[in-house]
This record gives structure tokens, sequence and C-alpha cells, in this order.
């Protein structure tokens, strides 16, 4: 069907993309339990402020490494600045500089240049925002010299087929027509052929010396996508809530916090390889995830579970209005089922679902609140500059997952089909 298939193409797309995290007792083992670790390293992040990367910052600073940031830095002007962190500036593109309009900010990869010529070495580079093989091989190519270990974020989007349950590492990877081509296509279609080509790129300049992180669906407090997000909110506002299937699908989720644990535990251990990295250990129902989001809510949520064909019947949009959530069967039967036992035998630790959604719930509020903040900034600027006012979303708006009026009318249908 269009619309499941429109679904897949996207499905983990911009997984990589980052906000704060922090570390708890289930990220990293301890020491005594991990002698292989190594205290006080190195690490250069490319990116580092949007999800993702301050949760890496976060897991690295508690492990006392030494943290290098290198970005456009315009993400910290609506966020804020990281502190005890080093920072240099510029663009991934070689092309490009930091800041288009500004003659005078960094060109390209400039200034890490200048950093290597000054003798500058890391231990780790962790690549959280590489979409094009090009800017990937700028990266890695400039980096060989100075550092020990390129780990690139890549996804599990990787993969051409999803048919197939517990299927790991060594399955087929996908291709694309012509491997220069720099857009996603239509529906994103090529986000995972992309993402392999990075990878290829990483590890022809870091040979034997690179560790390629395929995510699933990253959630967890500071996702900036609202997929997940979408659940433990809908549940803390009430009342009949719309569900997808019959609860019995599996679905597969990494918190952002124990993503970033693991991404430092391989580069404590100099652990290399590609890594299916999603969760839970053990499989995880729609159902029990769902239930984590109403006790998240304060119970105040009834799931009214509807079955996919007929929610196909009224043209709902899988991945969209009801995100992340898919059926299990057919040429989708592995999507959520990927096999993660590389990534637990290298010690990936992945919380219960219950902290995830009771972590967004808590994280919410404040979000909304940043949100207005930096809508409002923005209107403000563009008023400064005397450009077009940017569409700032009505407050609390959801950026995934149907509207309430969307929901109340699927729900009335399927009522009126009971009857």
């Amino acid at each position: 069907m269009t619309t499941r298939r429109s679904f897949l193409r996207g499905a983990a797309a911009l997984a990589a993309a980052g906000s704060a995290g922090i570390l708890t007792r289930v990220g990293l083992a301890e020491d005594g339990k991990n002698q292989a670790a190594r205290r006080g390293l190195r690490i250069l992040i490319l990116g580092g402020t949007g999800f993702l990367g301050p949760a890496v910052v976060d897991a690295a600073k508690a492990r006392g490494h030494t943290l290098t940031l290198f970005n456009r830095g315009r993400t910290e002007k609506r966020i804020g600045m990281i502190d005890g962190v080093e920072k240099l500036y510029g663009n991934r593109d070689p092309k490009l500089r930091a800041d288009d309009a500004d003659p005078e900010s960094p060109q390209g990869l400039s200034q890490i240049e200048e950093a290597i010529k000054k003798g500058a070495k890391w231990d780790a580079v962790v690549d959280t925002s590489g979409y094009y093989p090009r800017i990937t091989e700028a990266s890695a190519s400039l980096l060989a010299p100075a550092a020990g270990q390129y780990i690139f974020i890549s996804s599990v989007s990787v993969y051409s087929d999803n048919s197939k349950p517990g299927a790991d590492e060594e399955s087929a990877i996908a291709t694309m027509p012509d491997p220069t081509m720099e857009s996603m296509g239509e529906g994103m279609v090529y986000y995972g052929a992309l993402k392999a080509l990075c990878e290829q790129a990483a590890e022809k300049n870091f040979p034997g010396r690179t560790t390629n992180i395929r995510p699933g669906y990253i959630v967890g407090p500071g996702d900036p996508t609202d997929r997940f997000t979408f659940w433990p909110v809908r549940a803390m506002r009430g009342g009949e809530m719309v569900c997808p299937g019959t609860g019995d699908d599996p679905v597969q989720v990494i918190d952002v916090r124990d993503l970033a644990a693991f991404i430092v535990r391989c580069i404590e251990n100099k652990t290399m390889g590609p890594f299916n990295v999603t969760g839970p250990a053990d499989e995880l129902s729609t159902r029990a995830a769902v239930e984590a989001c109403v006790r998240a809510g304060d119970g105040k949520a009834t799931p009214v579970w509807v079955p996919y064909d007929f929610l196909e019947s009224k043209s709902v949009r899988f991945g969209d209005e009801t995100p992340i959530f898919l059926p299990s069967h057919g040429e989708y039967e592995g999507f959520h089922r990927r096999s993660i036992k590389r990534a637990l035998a290298a010690g990936l630790a992945c919380r219960h679902i219950e902290e995830t959604c009771g972590s967004i719930a808590a994280w919410w509020p404040r979000e909304i609140e940043r949100r207005d903040r930096v809508g409002k900034q923005m209107v403000e600027d563009a008023r400064a500059k005397g450009a077009k006012e940017p569409a700032i979303p009505p407050s609390g708006r959801l950026r995934a997952g149907w509207p309430p009026e969307r929901e109340a009318e699927v729900l009335a249908a399927w009522k009126e089909q009971q009857k």
C-alpha cells in the first residue's frame, strides 16, 4: 500500500538528529565490570548540539573525557551554550561557511585543519551529522591522521530488506542508482543508501578503525521529531486514545541516553564494526509501550485498539498520523525485529520503557516553553532583518501524530462500524 511504503522510506530517517541527555545507572557498567575502559580520552564530535550530540557530551563528561565540538554554531543560539567543551566552528561542507550570510565566518573544515596543524589529536571522532558521502569523506580523510577511531552514526535504514525478523548486521545493504546524488529523494527513499555510502567513506579512511552505529528510532527527552513523544503526550491529555493494530505488534526504540552511553563504551573499549543499536533487549509490544505511556500520563487515557486495515480504509498515514507503530507482517515483518545481539554483547544496556516515558512526560512542559520562546525570537529576528516572518506552530502542537480532531473522526467511524 502507498501509505505503508511511504512510511517505510522515511521510517528511521533523521533518527540521528540530536538534545540533552542524562547518564543513569543503566548506561555504562561500573568500572569494576569494565576493566578495559580508558579514562581521560579526547573526543571530537561533529555536530554535538542537536539531540544525540548533547547526550554523548553528558555521557562522556560523566566519564572524565575531554570534548571538542565542531558545528556551525547556529543551534546553540536557540538552545543555549554547552559548557565545559572546546568549540570549533565551520561547516561540514568544505565549500560553505559556518554562516552563509557572513563572509567572515569560518570556511568549511578550516578550524579543524588549523587545530591539526597545531598538533591536535583525538582518541575518537563521533560523527552525528553525516548524511552525504562527499561530506563524510571530507571529514574522515582530514581526520584520519589525527584520530584513532571514527564512530559514524548511521541508521537501521541502511538495510534493503525489512521482511525477515531477527536480521543482523550482515544483511544486504541498500543501494541507489547514482551514488553521487546529494538528495534524499521523494519520501526520503535514498536516506538509507546514502547512510550506507557514508559508512563506506568512513571505513575507507579509517580501515579497521571505524564503528558504524545503526540506531533505530532514537527517543527520549529532547527529541525534536516528536515521533515517540506523541504517545506519552497524547496519553497525558486523557480520554479515549486510538492506537493502531491489536497491541501485539513489536516496536523497537532506543533511549538517547542509552545510545550515548553505548557510544562512549565503544570509544573506551576501542570497539569496531557495525552495530544495530535499538532496543529493548527483549521484544516490546505496542501494547506494553502504550501502557507505559498511559502510566506516565497519570492513567488518564483509555487505549482503543483499531485494526490497521480499518485505519487504512480511512486513509490514515502510518508513520505520520500514528508515528513509529507499524503492522508486523509481509514486507514489514522484520522492521521492528532487528537483531541487536551484537550490541548487547558489546555492552549495550537499555532502560525500561517506563523510565523513558516518564522522562518525556516530565520534560514536555518545559519543552513547550522553550519552543514558544524560540519561536518568538525567530519572529523578532525576522522583523529586525526585514525578512518574511516564519510560521510558528500553535503552542504545544506536536510535530508528529494526528491532531485531536482527526483522531476523533477516526474513533467515531470505528465506533459506528462496531454497532
